[in-house]
């Protein structure tokens, strides 16, 4: 372990109208510094997440993070972008600076501003994140790009479309109470099972409550090397923290297995020396329902077309065997997408400190991370416990 979360800051997800992409950032900034109990000239890197892919005219972010206090002028200060995945890239460079010790506080922001983009234009941005020369028509953007996946899925192992209403209820369920939650309203699986005018088809078998919501939001954290965070207020360790980046053109791979969710997972339950079933819980990514299924499959909690058992016999719910998405996951939550990967983890840390207001799992011990760009391209997880 040489680094931990020792603060964090969360905004609002939603449609928020008021706010600007600098204020989302600037405001998380100085809030998880101030949870740290970190002054702005003690940070010695900078690290923003943020995907734009044309959201914001603002292309050049990276300075963003230092109006939030003059005390961070000279500080290093980078953008990286890895598609939905951006924010736990985002984090990964920070752990890298503190595991190089070139750093020994970084500080690490997620943000995204997408409401305020045309609808036609959201789905174009979007779609940047597939493989353009195989996938650039794809009728309704990514949504249709997880559409041809959950076929794929339905003509290899049957209908799942129970399965996927259940993850998206359960989900929805779970976001009530996560004040930070775009969407706090529990539909309901007959809402999300059935075809309705409120509840259309949005491409192949997927519905509008199997796509998660289009969203402005931030979230940051604070880490520290082992030696600073044990003498600060918390510390929230990482056990493991790994990257795997597959093919970006689906044909090049099997997409109904996301083969690098599964590596990704091999490699950081072997470096952190634990068993899904040490686990407490797992936020993982529900950018569409069926890749929270498939991810089941991926992580090594069911067997490749099995995944629908886990959801049908509630062992995801918050009271089974592992929960899955307590949050309220990318479903209800929100999705802004330089933001997401931060607040898995920013929320992970919360729960691992009894700090989840409204959505705390009772006893969390040790927390489990999946966050993805593209179609299980580019592929993150983390393995969190709490030292202090």
């Amino acid at each position: 372990m040489t680094a931990s979360i020792v603060g964090w800051a969360h905004s609002r997800f939603g449609k928020l109208e008021d706010e600007t992409l600098e204020g989302l950032i600037t405001g998380v900034a100085t809030a998880a510094l101030e949870h740290a109990g970190v002054a702005p000239q003690d940070v010695d890197e900078i690290v923003l997440g943020h995907f734009n892919a044309g959201f914001s005219p603002q292309d050049f972010t990276a300075s963003l993070v230092l109006q939030a206090d003059d005390r961070l002028r000279f500080k290093p200060a980078t953008r990286v972008e890895n598609a939905c995945a951006t924010g736990s890239a985002a984090v990964r460079q920070g752990l890298r600076a503190i595991d190089a010790r070139a750093a020994r506080i970084v500080l690490v922001v997620g943000a995204e501003q997408m409401t305020k983009t045309p609808g036609a234009e959201i789905a174009a941005n979007l779609l940047k994140a597939s493989y353009l020369p195989e996938d650039g028509d794809t009728p309704a953007g990514f949504a249709g790009v997880f559409g041809k996946i959950a076929s794929a899925y339905f003509q290899r192992y049957g209908d799942q479309s129970d399965a996927l209403a259940r993850i998206a209820a359960k989900n929805h369920r779970n976001g009530v109470d996560n004040p930070y939650a775009q969407m706090r309203k529990d539909l309901g699986y007959a809402f999300c099972r059935q075809e309705s005018d409120k509840n259309p088809y949005v491409a192949g078998p997927l519905k509008r409550t199997d796509c998660s919501l289009v969203s402005d939001g931030a979230a940051a954290i604070v880490l520290a090397d082992t030696e600073t965070a044990l003498s600060m207020r918390r510390a929230v360790a990482f056990r493991a923290n790994e990257h795997v980046q597959d093919f970006l053109p689906m044909s090049k791979r099997d997409i109904v297995a996301f083969e690098g969710c599964r590596e990704a997972w091999t490699r950081a339950l072997a470096r952190a020396r634990v068993g899904l079933d040490d686990l407490s819980f797992v936020e993982t990514h529900d950018c569409f329902t069926i890749a929270e299924l498939i991810e089941y499959e991926a992580m090594g909690l069911a067997e490749p077309g099995q995944g629908a058992k886990l959801a049908l016999e509630g062992q995801t719910e918050k009271d089974g065997r592992l929960p899955v998405n307590p949050s309220g996951g990318l479903k209800a939550k929100g999705h802004p997408i330089g933001a997401t990967g931060v607040s898995m983890h920013a929320l992970t840390a919360m729960q691992l400190t009894g700090e989840a207001d409204g959505i705390q799992v009772p006893g969390a011990a040790l927390g489990g991370i999946f966050n993805m760009g593209g179609a299980a391209v580019a592929n993150y997880v983390s393995i969190l416990e709490r030292i202090k």
